[in-house]
């Protein structure tokens, strides 16, 4: 009996509890406390909506209050939208909160540049949440920077499809399609005027080039990116930068969210790709970041394929950059903290890499593949195709991360496989001897190794945030390099200049690192 009586008790406490209403609260005085007096909610594009945004709201006395409202001062014209304790809205009345206790105000919003009297390329768009009004009421500011830009799509069609390329047939004779679409001429020049944001992947035709000036900004939505068609070529030449911080000459790829927790998102859109027969594509004082696959190259025409001077390529899903049966030159280039390789080189090919900087310190997952690979065999389910690594050689170079082997090679007899690494600091540990039998490793054969370092610390100055520059005193790449291929590359990717007796290997010459807290 007494535990009947005690359930009914808890159930009377739990009924009274569940009927409270607005009677059992006080009239807001003005004394809310909120987690932040502005509500920034970063750089947006126009027409593209914002991520989420959220404020709280503190009731810090002893009694259960009620909010007579809580509203945007623009009214229902705000292009801000509100959800306040899980209600959509613009516009709330007799919001309570329970004494000692807060509750959410989740804010996001959408904004047409268009609509925008007297707009320029870029304006702030401001409004506030008012809560309460007369001598009670109490804001909290909303700031926007809203940009303009050129937006490049696939074709919505009547019928409710969207245009397509289609990139080859599968195994049983269906087109492998694509959401795409081809540029048409007026498209082939991008400016630095506006950026360009992209949605699907956009085509650069056959026999034709895309040009893209010095200082553009090149954003791509998810699943987006370039295709590079038969004898097409991409032209993205940027310029040195003296503002380090604006970045002004340099040509920037990466995706279409701006607000600063996406600024190191692996994944964030597909790839530049350079699809077989495409020429004599060039990219300089260029970043490539955020991507699944950063450049994706398939095969060559006989004549350079790819030019790389001056790039760095960052936070890629897979690979930074892979290639399969390419001809590349590279020079000044980085490439860094990819899910599977920064540089894979596949299926033969011929390459040239000079005072370039191959690293990986993912850290977002499990990495199995190595900072470097070279192969001339690419294997799928089905088959397994070979073709001649005719040359692949690294001078002054670091290939260097987190992983204990980080080059791996796989040759298949039947085709060539000639490689060398000259003056570079190189990291392999085989504790177990796993590969002391394979020549390919064999560090001390001068044919394939000249002047290298092995395992000994490049001292970065910080792998997290793709700062690959390197320590003066303590760096182990610190006047190993050859000074006949510095002659070649007489500037490093700093602008500092490598005309000295001893220069540095990697991407760049070393420096004095600020001490921590400067």
């Amino acid at each position: 009996m007494k535990y009947l009586y005690s359930l009914a008790i808890l159930g009377f406490i739990l009924f009274a509890s569940s009927c409270r209403n607005d009677f059992e609260t006080v009239a807001s005085s003005g004394n809310l406390t909120f987690s932040k007096d502005t509500v920034y909610l970063d750089t947006v594009f126009t027409n593209i909506g914002s991520s989420t945004y959220n404020l709280k709201v503190y009731n810090k006395s002893n009694e259960d209050i009620s909010i007579p409202v809580v509203k945007l001062a623009n009214g229902e014209s705000s292009n801000y939208r509100l959800n306040v304790d899980g209600i959509p809205g613009k516009s709330f009345e007799n919001v309570q909160v329970l004494a000692k206790d807060s509750i959410f105000i989740f804010i996001e919003t959408t904004i047409d540049i268009q609509d925008v009297a007297n707009s320029d390329l870029q304006f702030l768009y401001t409004d506030k949440i008012v809560f309460d009004s007369g001598s009670n009421q109490q804001d909290v500011d909303l700031v926007t920077l809203v940009k303009d830009a050129m937006f490049l799509y696939p074709q919505q069609f009547q019928n409710g499809t969207t245009e397509t390329l289609v990139l080859g047939q599968d195994d049983q004779g269906n087109d492998i399609e694509v959401y795409g679409f081809f540029l048409d001429d007026t498209e082939l020049h991008f400016t630095n005027e506006k950026p360009y944001v992209i949605y699907g992947y956009a085509a650069i035709p056959p026999n034709k080039t895309l040009t893209i000036d010095p200082g553009a900004r090149v954003h791509f939505h998810a699943d987006s990116g370039f295709i590079v068609a038969n004898n097409a070529s991409i032209k993205a030449n940027g310029l040195p930068s003296t503002n380090t911080e604006a970045l002004e000459g340099e040509i920037i790829f990466e995706g279409d969210r701006l607000e600063p927790d996406f600024s190191d998102v692996p994944g964030q859109w597909g790839t530049i790709w350079l699809t077989d027969g495409s020429t004599n594509n060039e990219f300089s004082y260029a970043t490539i970041k955020n991507a699944l696959v950063g450049i994706l190259m398939d095969s060559n025409d006989g004549d350079r394929t790819l030019t790389l001077k001056n790039v760095q390529i960052y936070n890629s899903a897979a690979d930074g950059l892979q290639i399969k049966t390419g001809d590349v030159y590279g020079e000044n280039v980085v490439i860094s903290n990819s899910g599977q390789s920064s540089l894979s080189c596949l299926l033969g090919g011929r390459y040239t890499f000079k005072h370039c900087t191959f690293s990986n310190y993912w850290a977002n997952s499990f990495r199995s593949f190595p900072t470097l690979q070279i192969t001339n065999a690419f294997a799928t389910e089905d088959n397994l195709f070979i073709s001649d690594l005719i040359e692949a050689n690294f001078e002054n170079c670091i290939i260097y991360g987190s992983e204990q082997k980080e080059i791996g090679f796989y040759k298949e007899d039947g085709a060539t496989f000639n490689f060398n690494f000259k003056n570079s600091l190189i990291r392999f540990v085989d504790p177990n001897g796993d590969f002391e039998d394979d020549p390919n490793y064999n560090f001390t054969n001068t044919n394939l190794y000249t002047n290298c370092v092995f395992n000994e610390d490049p001292v970065f100055q910080d792998t997290q945030t793709n700062n690959y520059n390197i320590e003066t005193e303590t760096s182990a790449a610190n006047g190993i390099g050859d000074p006949n291929v510095a002659a070649q590359v007489p500037v490093d990717l700093n602008g500092v200049n490598r005309n000295v007796t001893n220069p540095d290997a990697g991407a760049y010459e070393s420096t004095v690192f600020p001490d921590e807290g400067d």
